[in-house]
């Protein structure tokens, strides 16, 4: 996958996760944060507003374990 390729297909994937409800949400986030490390490996910069969105995605994930464990 080319550079221009792993640029649409972040953006791809942060129209379906920003307008997505929370099971989606969670779904994308292991394909978008793998999208975003190839950029990086590239040497593509990440542009923030995906860094965030990722670290956004990331923390839901997180929370979303915890919501699941017995108390």
């Amino acid at each position: 996958m080319d550079l221009e390729d792993l640029k649409k297909t972040a953006e791809n994937l942060e129209q379906r996760i920003v307008g997505a409800k929370s099971e989606t949400r969670l779904a994308l986030q292991p394909q978008f944060t793998r999208v975003l490390e190839k950029m990086t490996a590239a040497g593509e910069p990440v542009p923030a507003r995906l860094r965030r969105l990722d670290s956004a995605l990331i923390d839901e994930a997180i929370e979303a374990r915890f919501d699941n464990l017995p108390v």
